[in-house]
């Protein structure tokens, strides 16, 4: 039986397939033996190459999904009497099964307004200052999402608010970086502007989304707080016997940029289906389209039509509306399509 190939899909970028770079980097990796769990030329290399896209000696570890990625990182930041902030769509709150809880013995999430997916920095301190007894869950972190769950970014100069905020609130401030590239494409700025010079400990980014087969990497930026991680992730099943696989395509992505051209491309694909969408009646933008993905509120016949016709989305992230997200292997073509579909199915002015 041939299997079945998705073309009218628009529902995530992990839907995407494994770029060229990524896939010819786990080629050349699989040439022969190579030193497990790590100790492995190719796992130095990357641990190289984002030293030197951060310009800084962070400690690298890599791990198999982002859902491990942010558990253990936050886990690495709290004792279980302690708590999470983040706000209230972080990906850490509505998707992750209670994992950061889990791995970090109970650790509790406390939950912030914001808009556009950002945290609100008033409510944030609201949460650390409105009690300091001992019945209370201790605030030990705040964990920010870049670019958010609705396709927005924080700016550097938001960052850096951000960071001032939890250093003064004596908050460790992890990052879950998921697209952390289509951020750094869109903002046009260095990835240590956006991470460890605005006060970001810990960032854990994205390789699935950026055009890898799997793998994501924890960067400590402090690198105390890095302390014994690895017997977290081995503990955690997350420490890769053949290393190597997973660090490989981080080579082949961040060696000759591949993974901002990626991003960029992705970026230019749903600026484009938000330019397209809306033109139409009833369509509007839900929030602004900074990354990758286009949040639309459409009239219901619309969202049914085009399900109808095979496209593929989602409709329940987010406050509501439809979510379209792009990827590297998107294109104008497939673009071009949908919105031409859209259009068709919208009612006449």
């Amino acid at each position: 039986m041939e299997p079945t190939v998705l073309r009218n899909q628009f529902a995530s970028d992990n839907y995407a397939g494994i770029c060229p770079e990524a896939w010819e980097a786990m080629a050349a990796a699989n040439s022969g033996y190579a030193t497990s769990y790590g100790d492995d030329p190719w796992t130095e290399r990357a641990c190289r190459l984002l030293r030197e896209t951060f310009e800084t000696d962070c400690e690298v570890f890599f791990v198999f999904t982002g859902t491990a990625a942010n558990s253990l990182a936050l886990a690495s930041l709290c004792h279980s009497y302690h708590s999470i902030i983040c706000h209230e769509t972080s990906h850490v709150e509505t998707d992750e099964c209670g994992a950061a809880e889990f791995f970090s013995n109970g650790t509790k999430l406390l939950l912030v307004p914001g808009s556009d997916g950002k945290v609100d920095l008033a409510a944030v301190e609201h949460t650390v200052s409105k009690r300091a007894d001992i019945h209370y869950p201790k605030p030990r972190v705040l964990s920010i999402t870049q670019a958010t769950e609705l396709g927005t970014l924080y700016s550097p100069e938001e960052l850096r608010a951000t960071g001032d905020q939890a250093r003064r609130l004596s908050l460790k401030l992890q990052m879950d970086g998921s697209r952390f590239a289509n951020a750094v494409a869109a903002l046009g700025v260095s990835p240590s502007e956006l991470t460890w010079k605005a006060g970001v400990d810990l960032l854990c980014m994205g390789g699935a989304k950026n055009g890898m087969a799997m793998g994501e990497a924890v960067i400590f930026f402090n690198r105390d707080l890095a302390r014994e991680f690895d017997y977290r992730c081995k503990q955690a099943g997350q420490l890769a016997s053949k290393m190597r696989f997973l660090a490989a395509p981080w080579v082949g992505l961040l060696e000759n940029g591949a993974w901002l051209r990626n991003a960029a491309h992705a970026n230019r694909c749903a600026r484009l289906l938000a330019d397209r969408a809306v033109q139409l009646p009833g369509v509007r933008l839900l929030f602004p389209q900074q990354a990758n993905a286009v949040f639309l509120e459409m009239p219901e016949p619309m969202i049914h039509g085009l399900r109808e016709r095979g496209w593929r989305f989602y409709t329940f992230i987010g406050s509501g509306g439809a979510r379209f997200m792009c990827s590297w292997e998107s294109s104008e073509a497939d673009v071009t399509a949908l919105a031409a579909d859209m259009a068709s199915l919208a009612a006449p002015r």
